[in-house]
């Protein structure tokens, strides 16, 4: 593990959230849709990033859409009028949302968000990322 990877060094290396659960505290279900609305002014020197992880493989979730990660490098994310951006989750993609990444039906899944080059509203918790947010009743 390098000094990077220890994530306490301002403007650094990377620090990881993750997450199993929807803001609800239900087990995140690749045949369910779900929005996490990250919030403008990310506190990263770099980039942030999301990525989703399969339960069983502990591996990327491979689907037909192929990348199972967004990131704020990617020139194609689109942002809210207030800077914002909202992640979609889902095996089809929502009717209006831009930035999506696919997920299975029957497949369970985590993510990983990563804040690289981390800065002190994220040490000083006063930047929150928001909980990844059911869209659709189960079974839909």
């Amino acid at each position: 593990m390098s000094v990077g990877m220890q994530g306490r060094v301002l403007g650094f290396g990377q620090v990881y959230l993750e997450t199993s659960k929807d803001s609800r505290g239900q087990w995140l279900d690749g045949g369910r849709t779900y929005r996490m609305r990250v919030p403008a002014g990310a506190p990263v020197k770099q980039f942030w990033s999301i990525t989703l992880y399969d339960n069983l493989s502990r591996g990327p979730v491979i689907t037909p859409q192929g990348g199972a990660d967004l990131s704020s490098r990617k020139p194609e994310l689109v942002s809210n009028a207030d800077g914002s951006v909202d992640v979609f989750f889902g095996p089809v993609k929502p009717a209006g949302a831009s930035n999506w990444i696919q997920t299975l039906p029957g497949k369970g899944w985590f993510a990983y968000f990563r804040f690289y080059g981390p800065t002190e509203p994220y040490f000083a918790k006063s930047w929150q990322l928001n909980d990844i947010e059911p869209l659709a009743p189960a079974g839909r």
